[in-house]
């Protein structure tokens, strides 16, 4: 065989977050890695994306743990990789050098060989230092550039005129024609060219990457463009080339065909029963056109079926949450024969592929897998060319409004917002972003508001130039209109604050963060972090307690007894399960009905809502413990506790008698920030409070002015739709 192809196999990272949420436990891991050890992938992608911030919030697991467990199983038969977003990491905020090199550093030691690094903007200098660290501490810099397209023109009716008429007749049955074309406003011209995808690969490589990804994270890239990307960047770059996509709306397979018969050098793939649909196409289909193609494929495809028969298991363990709930057609390339009809479909994919005839290719690849039960393309993401993700995030947060009915407003408004930003790629984050501002438009508009009376501040903050250079400039007078200035201002990495690293008294006086592992998990994901760590925390020290001899036991139960003692309204969990986090601390106030805790119970994460009114005593059980059904979690009291002197209180004295108007929040979320107290005069605009909403922070201003008469809510605090928040004495 004359060719060699190499495969990255997504499985336990992207291959798990597009079907399961990135909900796959250590233990169900820890099950297939020794397989993997044989398989012998080129590479491994096992962290980064949102494994870190699940594996915390979901499972209560470590994120630097699993890497390590992972590298340790594996060794250096494959080389493991991660997913980060440039300066941004794992999220909205751009960090420092100094956690983007201890994150580097720290996930290098930890296993990690190859990062995949990209910028949602592809914005060069955002991944920088990214490149910089993580060839310096010996790891491979794999630097993706994002597809996405261009939008569609708004198609125009052209307006219609008459041509002269002659003669009787002529005026009569004189006939119509188009307008002059002169007339017509000038085109757009189109930006997201072979061309900028190129410069961009070029200016990466010069930078030191090591490998370039041509990343399509929506799967909205046809064959025939992966032809022409593969074939260029193979002609102009010195450093090898991977292909990344998924199969939401039907190119994916046709895709990596495509890029094979191209010379790409890697393909990124799932194996069979974690592939298809959301995710990557599955290795087994490669593996059978690799054999007809004549390109040696160096895995151990007997160790690729044993890792399969145990995701066959895995998958039914995950069932409640299955994106797709369709399991392929049980199938092994080693040992099962094709159909003669399959067969050939292969053999007609390949050919239609070398001819250039991308429907007939299309066709092929949807037959095969039609006859392997894989799912169906996504014709909804196809026609909208938006990605599968920010699709269903637009409806869940339209569901969460009760605005379903607007879904397709929101859809078209998708473009505008998208060029009034800057003509952002449409990936992770800035296509949530995007989507999430059109949803805000459209409901402006369905409560008859101008449009962008509602803005998210990662809307802003995008709009600012905080999250990079966008491909083409924001117009100043809409800048000026959403941020309040005209000049761009990128974010200042001099300005940026660490997370606050509290000393826990209540749990032997430790710190919340007491290593530079934890310190960066902290850093990344706040409020994640911050509860996971906290019950890390109170379980050692609860173990340590445990351990200690019977005789300091004894001295210290009176003490024990007191911290722990239940004097209010008991909280109980339903069911049996297990306690995954609180979303209440003691001393916060609490209201009937409440959500105060979530329980992972029959494989379904169920939310505990406090059955009385009050002030959270205790917090009995700990995150992470199995429960027994009807065990107390917490209890309530009527009186305050006090709670940590650092932390703000609630001011909720009236401070005037009068009419009053009440500021209500227009969506479902959870109180970030109050930033009004009582007593404070307010402008008509004026921000009062930030609401955390399917992810984007929201600031809630006030239509009127007046006076802070009473605040109903808490920080922390999960509120419904049209919840009243404060209310205002006239000014």
């Amino acid at each position: 065989m004359s060719k060699k192809l190499l495969i990255r196999d997504l499985t336990l990272r992207d291959g798990q977050q597009s079907l399961f949420a990135t909900r796959l436990r250590q233990e169900q891991i820890d099950r297939v890695l020794p397989f993997y050890k044989s398989a012998n992938f080129y590479a491994m992608e096992v962290w980064g994306g949102a494994v870190p911030d699940s594996v915390m919030r979901y499972l209560n697991e470590n994120p630097w743990t699993r890497l390590q467990t992972i590298k340790k199983a594996v060794g250096d038969v494959s080389k493991l990789t991660a997913l980060s977003r440039g300066r941004n990491l794992f999220g909205y905020t751009p960090y420092t050098d100094e956690i983007i090199d201890g994150f580097s550093r720290n996930a290098i030691q930890s296993g990690l060989g190859i990062m995949r690094i990209f910028d949602a903007l592809n914005d060069i200098n955002n991944v920088k230092s990214t490149i910089k660290y993580v060839k310096q501490h010996g790891g491979i810099a794999d630097c993706a550039v994002c597809y996405t397209i261009d939008p569609e023109p708004e198609k125009k009716e052209e307006p219609v005129v008459e041509e002269p008429k002659k003669g009787f007749l002529g005026k009569l049955f004189g006939k119509k024609a188009q307008a002059p074309a002169a007339a017509a406003e000038p085109a757009y011209k189109p930006v997201f060219t072979d061309a900028y995808f190129l410069n961009k690969a070029k200016d990466l490589e010069k930078l030191g990457a090591d490998m370039i990804t041509i990343k399509d994270m929506s799967g909205l890239i046809p064959p025939m463009r992966v032809a022409k990307l593969i074939s260029e960047f193979k002609k102009t770059l010195q450093i090898p080339v991977d292909f990344h996509t998924h199969c939401t709306p039907g190119y994916g397979l046709a895709a990596v065909l495509a890029a094979i018969m191209n010379g790409v050098d890697i393909v990124d793939t799932n194996i069979w029963n974690f592939a298809g649909g959301p995710a990557a196409p599955a290795i087994e289909l490669i593996y059978i056109f690799c054999q007809k193609l004549g390109i040696e494929l160096d895995v151990n495809m007997e160790a690729v079926a044993k890792i399969n028969k145990e995701l066959y298991n895995i998958r039914k363990e995950l069932a409640d949450i299955d994106a797709g709930k369709q399991f392929p057609k049980a199938f092994n390339p080693l040992t099962d024969k094709l159909p003669a009809e399959v067969d050939a479909l292969f053999n007609k994919a390949i050919a239609e592929c070398k001819a250039g005839n991308e429907d007939a290719l299309l066709a092929a690849c949807h037959q095969i897998e039609a006859y392997f039960n894989f799912p169906k393309p996504n014709k909804l993401v196809q026609t909208a060319q938006v990605p599968g993700g920010m699709y269903t995030n637009m409806v869940a947060q339209l569901k969460a409004l009760k605005s379903e009915d607007i879904l397709e407003d929101a859809m078209k408004l998708i473009p505008q917002v998208r060029m009034d930003a800057g003509l952002p790629p449409l990936v992770t984050p800035t296509s949530q972003i995007v989507g999430a501002q059109a949803v805000n438009c459209a409901m402006d508009v369905k409560n008859g508001k101008p449009m962008y009376t509602n803005v998210s501040n990662q809307f802003k903050s995008l709009v600012k130039g905080e999250y990079g250079e966008t491909p083409i400039p924001v117009n100043p007078d809409f800048r000026e209109k959403i941020c309040g200035h005209r000049d761009e201002r990128p974010f200042d990495t001099s300005t940026y604050k660490m997370q606050p690293n509290p000393t826990l008294d209540e749990f032997g006086g430790v710190k919340l963060a007491e290593n530079e592992e934890e310190v960066l998990l902290l850093e990344l994901f706040p409020m994640v972090a911050k509860g996971y760590l906290t019950g890390v925390k109170k379980a050692a020290w609860e173990a340590k307690k445990a351990s200690e001899p019977q005789a300091a036991a004894t001295t210290e139960a009176p003490k024990a007894s007191a911290a722990k003692k239940i004097v209010g309204e008991t909280i109980v969990t339903p069911l049996p399960g297990r306690l995954l986090n609180y979303l209440v601390a003691p001393g916060d106030k609490v209201k009937m009905g409440q959500p105060v805790a979530i329980v992972e119970a029959m494989k379904m994460e169920n939310t505990i809502t406090s059955t009385a009114e009050g002030y959270v005593n205790n917090l009995v059980a700990s995150v992470g413990e199995n429960l027994a059904g009807e065990a107390v979690i917490m209890d309530v009291v009527a009186e305050p506790v006090a709670k940590a002197s650092q932390e703000k209180p609630k001011a909720a004295t009236k401070v005037a008698v009068g009419p009053t108007t009440g500021v209500t929040v227009p969506m479902p979320g959870k109180i970030l920030d109050i930033q009004v107290n009582p007593g404070d005069k307010v402008q008509p605009g004026q921000v009062i409070l930030v609401l955390e909403a399917m992810k984007m922070e929201n600031s809630i201003t006030a239509e009127v002015g007046g006076t802070v008469n009473e605040i109903f809510v808490e920080v922390g605090e999960t509120v419904a739709a049209d919840t009243k928040v404060l209310d205002l004495v006239d000014a």
